[in-house]
C-alpha cells in the first residue's frame, strides 16, 4: 500500500513538472531575442561603393544592397540567427563586408590603437605642461642675469632707467 502511494505521488509530481515545462516553453521562445533585417544589414557594408551599410545605402535601386536585404530576410525567415547570416556573408565576401572590424587577431589593433594614441598624446601634453610650469616657476639665483617675465624693477641698471624715462618723456 505504501509502495502504491509512493508511486502515485511521484507520478503526480512528474506530471506537474512536465506541465510546468510545457507552459514555460512558449514563454522562453517568446523571450528569445529576434533579429530584424535592419539589425543584420547594419553589420554589413554595401559593396556598391557608397561606403555605407547595407541598411543605409542611399541608392534606391542599388545592385548590391537591395538583393542582399532580400537574401537576409529569407535567411532569417528560415530560422538562421543574425550571427549565422553575417558569418555567411563574411565567408562569401571576406572581411571587407563587415561594417566593423572583428575583435580578433590583427583587427584588434584597429580597436586598440585610437585609444592608445589618445592616451599617449594626453601623457605627452601633461609631461610638456609639467616641464613648462617647472621651468617658469624656478626662482633665479641672486648672481644670475634676470630677463623676460622674471625681471623685476629693482634689478634694472639706474642709468638705463633714467635713459628710458628720458626717451619716454621726449616721445609723449
Amino acid at each position: 500500500m505504501k509502495r502504491l502511494l509512493k508511486l502515485r505521488t511521484s507520478t503526480a509530481a512528474l506530471i506537474i513538472v512536465a506541465c510546468a515545462c510545457a507552459l514555460a516553453i512558449p514563454i522562453v521562445i517568446a523571450a528569445a531575442p529576434t533579429v530584424s533585417v535592419q539589425e543584420v544589414s547594419e553589420g554589413l557594408t554595401c559593396q556598391c561603393g557608397c561606403g555605407l551599410t547595407v541598411a543605409n545605402c542611399n541608392h534606391p535601386n542599388c545592385e548590391f544592397s537591395v538583393p542582399v536585404r532580400d537574401q537576409i530576410a529569407g535567411m532569417l525567415g528560415r530560422g538562421m540567427s543574425g550571427a549565422q547570416v553575417i558569418a555567411y556573408f563574411r565567408g562569401k565576401y571576406g572581411e571587407k563586408i563587415l561594417s566593423a572590424p572583428t575583435t580578433q587577431g590583427f583587427n584588434l589593433l584597429a580597436w586598440v590603437m585610437p585609444f592608445a594614441a589618445i592616451a599617449a598624446g594626453g601623457a605627452l601634453v601633461a609631461f610638456t605642461v609639467g616641464r613648462w610650469r617647472s621651468s617658469s616657476s624656478a626662482p633665479s639665483s641672486p648672481g644670475s642675469p634676470v630677463s623676460g617675465a622674471n625681471a623685476s624693477v629693482e634689478n634694472f641698471d639706474p642709468e638705463l632707467r633714467r635713459r628710458l624715462e628720458r626717451e619716454l618723456s621726449d616721445r609723449i
